[in-house]
């Protein structure tokens, strides 16, 4: 028996990222137009969901859960610092069976912003519902329904051709659109005992998730040991500043009370007088 067969934890999710790694890849790659960012992103979701598995073995749509995790990396604001992680404004390296028409489909839906981008590919490339897209992007159902028409008018006038065409089109490219193979491995196809040549799509399935989980287990070791680490240095430098400190131990300052001068019974000379005394 082997290892993976006896930790059906491991197994349910080799076959979890078997059914949906590549339709995700699919999804991810029409939201930031960029083969290497799509895969990328589901990277790291399928490893956040590994991190968090006791929660989306539980949840009612674990799919659903991993897909909103690799969204969140595919348009996490911070990537548009760095040019080569920015969404593309066109649609790169597509296959050669991508005619015209798709593209500037594609090229219209990656003009739109995140928001509009993100509901219109769930509503018309996934096909969900417009209560359960409202739920998965966290916005009320008027306000989901406002960025999908929004987004319909943008592409169908960019895209020019009737609405329901550009909708068939869109779900069509994300269930069969091939995303282009990177031209160098990324870490977790070096990993693998793969040719130099292999990309992360030529790793089968398995072998994949074993790697995802693998990486997984190993970054929440390293973000333990660096969280002890800072505690242990704070710890430290406080316990440092405490023992040197000079003051430690002295009671605090206070200010000296101000009194009035003793009274005195001696009469009280004239102003003369006190000034020139050898006058007397």
């Amino acid at each position: 028996m082997t290892q993976r067969e006896q930790n059906p934890a491991a197994t349910a999710f080799d076959d979890l990222h078997s059914r949906h790694a590549a339709g995700l890849t699919r999804q991810a790659y029409l939201l930031t137009g960029r083969p290497e960012l799509a895969r990328r992103a589901v990277e790291r979701g399928f490893r956040l969901a590994w991190q968090r598995w006791p929660q989306v073995a539980v949840d009612p749509d674990p799919a659903g859960w991993v897909r909103a995790a690799v969204y969140e990396c595919a348009l996490t604001p911070w990537q548009r610092l760095l040019p080569w992680l920015r969404t593309a404004r066109t649609a790169q390296e597509l296959p050669p069976s991508v005619g015209p028409a798709d593209r500037a489909l594609l090229t219209a839906v990656l003009g739109l912003p995140a928001p509009y981008r993100r509901m219109l590919v769930l509503h018309d490339g996934v096909g969900l519902g417009l209560y359960e897209a409202a739920t998965e992007v966290e916005a009320s159902t008027p306000a989901a329904a406002g960025r999908l028409a929004h987004a319909r008018e943008r592409v169908v006038a960019e895209a020019c051709g009737p609405g329901e065409v550009v909708r068939v089109r869109l779900a069509a490219l994300a269930a069969s659109l091939e995303v282009a193979p990177s031209a160098a491995p990324q870490g977790l196809a070096a990993q693998a005992a793969t040719p130099a040549t292999a990309t992360p799509s030529a790793v089968a399935p398995p072998a994949a998730a074993s790697l995802l989980r693998a990486e997984s287990e190993r970054s929440a070791c390293r973000l333990t040991r660096v969280t002890f680490a800072l505690t242990g240095l704070f710890a430290l430098v406080t316990l440092s500043v405490a023992i040197v400190a000079p003051d430690r131990g002295a009671p605090p300052w206070q200010r000296p009370l101000v009194t009035a001068p003793a009274a005195s019974d001696a009469p009280v000379q004239p102003r003369e007088a006190r000034l020139l005394p050898e006058a007397r």
